[in-house]
């Protein structure tokens, strides 16, 4: 038995946490991220002061970023190994809540300790304290239980034992990993209890394989074995199963192409002959017209977001649709016949039983086919430039901003700047994304042959996780090169984080691509047959309307006070050249890459559901709504 605070227990808790897997055990709690207040400086601020074992304290500059920090190096740390991040009450509590719902939407464990109120009401209402008046005992900390996996606060010494017990278990579940909430009142983080040893010494919580049941291998064989023309979905459940080989070496013994989510990209290799890339609507043209022909699709380790799925729509209605999944929920999306496995076990269970039958597909060339003509595809998104001959890839109208933006800011394209980035920098490199349109350029256009080099977030498309889960992934493998690929309209929303990989002396390297605006939903709402509103950064007009010049900013000069090694590339010439020599500096760098608006890849035949008017004067708008009643009839229903 030793007597000391809670925030002393939960310090010397997190430091002996271990998981192993496969195996090779490692520790699981690397450290804590904070931003100290009042809330939780005198509490677990002097508990990390007094003796914090191994932890390592980091600290950050917004509280969402340095959680979307923490979130990115648990995943590139393939789930296993984790930064917690604590805060004070109030506005620093609740500042991760975003952070909270992104690491839940894409099964990533994020351990957050925000502080709360008094738990004994005496010297309420204190600072930064929210009061309900139809309930005292709600805070702040109650929003995170809408976003978080567990939640649990902490009213007595006592309860912090089977609290954390209980947050190790989801944290280390892999189907239901995600955020977790350990709400800390202020004068219980000080308050003292004789916390028995078993609780305190060394615990390794074994992340194990599910093993696959012989009746569901055996219901899903039963369809594959009927099958002329599968598809199978690489998902992140690959690439945490690390059953990126098992689905490669099954696919090319069955002659069954395979196309990738956003974050089951780099699970396995860009250059396996099987691979056709990206699938859905920000998927590649070898994707999507596989997938429109598959009779059956097996999605491995997928949530079939409606991006990968196109809405539903992507799929021939009669294709059988079966899953591998270790989640019972996301196994029995779109009435599939269901195999809830580990992805690696699922995959070689159903690979005996199909070798026992002898089973091959019916393609011949299609698949290669497929490949090529995506290829010829890159090769022409990577020559697309400005000259006379100029047209945009993305068709919705715009009379005006690219004229404008070719003469004041640059003539860089969008897709030939992703293929100039892909040419240059490291084959292992680290590439990072998350909103806008980078994510459908990067899932169409970025190869690796590297595994687990490809960080996109695209389960919440969360805008301000680029530079975060850049510096997060160098953290997790510091010897690699990092990229965010980052928006304006993102840096603009969170780039704090920027800051702490200069303090850190982890270099990151952003390429920020500066369209002026929010250019992937300025391309939604014109294409829908709304007017240009509020989605470029524009000055006021005489009209009262955000339509005047174009807002300048010079992003590299803003970077540079920070301490950064900063470039601005208004022509291809002059981006080769700051890639080049960015790869030199030893510090952050960033790229202010100006890019012509509508120059960002689009389409390849896949539909996306979005709430257009059913009701307008305007006739763009009722042709869009016709269009959407359109697609909405070949689109599943559940």
């Amino acid at each position: 038995m030793a007597i000391m605070t809670t925030a002393q227990a939960l310090v010397k808790f997190l430091d002996n946490q271990y998981v192993s897997f496969d195996g090779k055990e490692t520790k699981f709690v690397d450290g804590i991220f904070t931003i100290f207040g009042h809330g939780i400086v005198c509490g677990l601020g002097e508990a990390l002061d007094s003796d914090r074992g191994g932890l390592t304290v980091y600290q950050g500059k917004n509280e969402q970023g340095m959680a979307h920090t923490a979130a990115s190096f648990a995943k590139q740390n393939n789930r296993r190994k984790i930064i917690a991040c604590s805060s004070s009450i109030g506005p620093g509590a609740a500042n991760m809540v975003t952070a909270a719902a992104t690491a839940t939407v894409n099964h990533v464990p994020l351990l957050l300790i925000p502080a709360d109120a008094f738990s004994t009401r005496q010297p309420d209402p204190v600072l930064q304290q929210f009061e309900q008046v139809n309930s005292l005992s709600i805070t702040t900390n109650d929003a995170y239980k809408a976003v978080t996996r567990y939640w649990d606060r902490i009213a007595r010494p006592e309860q912090l034992m089977s609290a954390m017990i209980n947050a190790m278990r989801v944290l280390t579940d892999t189907a239901e990993t995600g955020a977790v909430c350990i709400s800390m009142p202020q004068d219980v983080e000080g308050e003292s209890y004789d916390f028995p040893d078993e609780f305190l010494q060394k615990r390794v919580h074994k992340i194990t394989r599910i093993a696959p049941s012989t009746e569901e291998a055996e219901d899903i064989a039963k369809i594959l074995l009927g099958a002329k023309k599968p598809l199978v979905i690489c998902g992140g459940g690959v690439r945490y199963s690390e059953a990126g080989e098992a689905l490669e070496s099954f696919c090319k013994e069955f002659n069954i192409p395979f196309a990738e989510t956003q974050s089951g990209k780099t699970a396995c290799h860009s250059s396996n002959v099987y691979n056709l890339g990206g699938l859905g609507v920000t998927g590649n043209s070898a994707g999507n017209v596989i997938a429109k022909e598959a009779d059956v699709v097996l999605g491995v380790g997928t949530r079939f977001s409606d991006f990968t799925t196109g809405s539903k729509s992507l799929f021939k209605r009669d294709a059988k649709v079966l899953t591998i999944n270790t989640s019972r929920f996301d196994a029995y999306k779109l009435g599939a016949v269901k195999l809830v496995s580990d992805a690696k076990l699922g995959i070689l269970a159903l690979g005996d039983i199909l070798r026992a039958n002898g089973y091959k597909s019916a393609y011949t060339t299609e698949i290669a086919d497929a490949r090529k003509g995506w290829a010829d595809e890159y090769a022409r998104l990577a020559a697309y430039k400005y000259d006379e001959n100029f047209e945009p890839l993305i068709k919705a109208r715009d009379e005006r901003t690219i004229p404008e933006f070719a003469e004041k800011m640059g003539t860089i394209t969008q897709t030939a700047a992703v293929a100039k980035v892909r040419e240059l920098i490291p084959q292992d490199a680290i590439c990072v994304g998350a909103a806008g349109s980078l994510p459908g350029d990067l899932q169409r256009m970025w190869t690796s042959d590297s595994l687990y080099s490809y960080n996109m977030e695209y389960g919440y498309s969360c805008m301000g996780y680029e530079i975060a889960g850049a510096l997060g992934s160098k953290l997790a493998e510091p010897d690699k090169e990092v990229y965010a690929m980052c928006g304006d309209g993102s840096y603009l929303m969170l780039h704090s984080e920027l800051i702490t990989s200069i303090q850190e002396k982890k270099k990151i390297n952003v390429l920020l691509f500066d369209n002026s605006g929010f250019g992937c939903i300025n391309n939604l709402e014109m294409s829908n047959g709304i007017g240009n509103l509020a989605t470029e950064f524009r000055f006021r007009d005489e009209n009262n309307n955000l339509l005047g010049d174009l807002v300048p900013i010079d992003f590299a000069k803003c970077a540079g006070g920070y301490g950064v090694k900063t470039y601005t590339a208004r022509t291809m010439e002059e981006l080769e050249a700051a890639l080049i020599d960015s790869q030199k500096q030893t510090v952050s760098t960033l790229i202010d890459i100006k890019v012509l608006p509508k120059s960002m890849t689009d389409g390849y035949g896949a539909w996306w559901n979005v709430g257009v008017a059913s009701t307008s004067q305007n006739k763009a708008v009722q042709q869009a709504y016709l269009n959407k009643k359109e697609n909405q009839e070949k689109a599943r229903k559940y």
